[in-house]
């Protein structure tokens, strides 16, 4: 079997990871990938928007299934190219995809099938934005309708940082939705779609924030834990009530098919209700490094159960992971992200790893003496599982001192806060 993966961060490294360890053995192929991802296969040099080049590859190289990790590609329609030509690819069409790239159709299917979320407001000119400011209170939620690679959104104290927010957004051209701002607990839940049957994983939480404490500006993600206390069965099964079926059932109504993954960021509330924040049409970073290792299934069989319509085989039992086991991701950056930062810094890794200790590579360059160097934000994400989150925790942060580069930087409270700690955090 030979898949092809596109992407290059750090979900993708554990996505390919992931699949490496498959029953199938199959043969991988990244486009372009990144250094730890060439471990587990072979590199493709073609550009994730370049949709031809991609189609071509596939096609020459009988390529069984694409992977698509980003949303950009999905956003361009990669997986309607691959579809009309017969190829399986993993991850929804261009329609279903708008569920991420535009907040403003998100927002309009969740009022038009009263799935919960928090109220809105869709402003396409400046002046009705500024308007519509009225009929919100801080801190307001400015979020920028498009893909904004996780940093759409701002957080606005008052009312002049919220004016502030919406001139930056119309003087990049984009329109933006204006929302109230919730309270309570985040919680993320990336479940696989095949048009039919929609079946979550274990939840996890993220930390946006570049500061420990929750502080500082937004981030693509700082590190994640899972499973969480908080995604108790009966809070999950409302989830899957409440929120998971009624948005397929209103994506059928609108004539989309959606097959792949359904991201949906939640906001529990202080009663312990489930409302959406946002959803993503793809894997969640950096949930992913710790949602997959947790997998009990073969990631092969169930992205080909989900291609292929035949996710209902799941249903009975829902998806398996690991019982007991615990893990926690924290993400090494360089000095200055999310803001301006150097690249092209050596990386020193440590000379072994336990097999409960990965590193997913998310902005590394292999330079011609095979040695790595710092080539992006998120540089690396020290993955550990554990049987407890202390023990995760553990293992992770031994891992995560002894890798050394200038300038890095990490958060050192990851999963360490109580959930309760977790209130209220800004996240897109």
């Amino acid at each position: 079997m030979k898949i092809l993966v596109i992407g290059n961060g750090g979900r993708e490294h554990a996505i390919a990871w992931t699949l490496s360890q498959s029953a199938h053995k199959p043969e991988l192929y990244f486009a372009q990938g990144n250094p730890g991802m060439r471990e587990l296969g072979q590199r493709v040099d073609i550009e994730l928007t370049d949709l031809n080049g991609l189609l071509l590859f596939a096609q020459r190289e009988q390529i069984d299934l694409t992977v698509v990790g980003p949303e950009l590609p999905l956003s361009l329609g990669i997986a309607d190219r691959f579809e009309e030509q017969g190829l399986k690819v993993f991850g929804p069409k261009q329609a279903g995809a708008q569920m991420e790239y535009s907040k403003a159709f998100a927002k309009k299917l969740m009022a038009d099938y009263r799935i919960p979320t928090a109220h809105y407001r869709f402003c396409q000119d400046l002046a009705a934005a500024l308007s519509a400011l009225d009929e919100f209170e801080a801190p307001y939620v400015i979020k920028e309708d498009g893909l904004a690679a996780g940093k759409g959104v701002t957080i606005a104290q008052s009312r002049a940082e919220a004016e502030e927010a919406i001139h930056q957004a119309f003087q990049k051209e984009m329109p933006v939705v204006i929302e109230e701002f919730m309270h309570g607990q985040e919680l993320s839940v990336l479940a696989f779609c095949d048009g039919k049957t929609i079946l979550p994983c274990v939840a996890a939480q993220d930390y946006k924030k570049a500061g420990e404490g929750n502080t500082g500006p937004n981030t693509g993600g700082m590190g994640a834990y899972a499973p969480v206390p908080l995604a108790t069965p009966e809070l999950m099964a409302r989830v899957q009530q409440e929120v998971l079926n009624p948005t397929l059932q209103a994506l059928q109504a609108e004539g989309i098919d959606y097959k792949g993954i359904l991201y949906a960021g939640l906001m529990i509330t202080p009663e312990g209700n489930p409302r959406v924040v946002e959803f993503n049409a793809r894997f969640g970073d950096p949930e992913t490094q710790v949602v997959l290792p947790l997998l009990q299934d073969d990631l092969v069989d169930v992205m080909l159960a989900t291609v292929n319509g035949e996710l209902h085989r799941y249903a009975e039992t829902g998806l398996s992971f690991k019982e007991g086991a615990k893990a926690i991701t924290v993400v090494l950056t360089s000095a200055g992200y999310p803001g301006d930062y150097e690249t092209g810094k050596p990386i020193f890794f440590p000379q072994y790893l336990s097999n409960d200790v990965h590193i997913f590579h998310a902005g590394t360059r292999v330079l011609p003496d095979q040695s790595k160097v710092t080539h992006g934000g998120r540089v690396l994400n020290v993955t550990a599982i554990g049987d407890s989150l202390e023990q995760a925790r553990q293992r992770a942060y031994e891992i995560v001192n002894q890798i050394r580069f200038e300038g890095k930087y990490f958060r050192g409270d990851i999963a360490a806060l109580p959930a309760q700690a977790l209130q209220s955090q800004a996240k897109n």
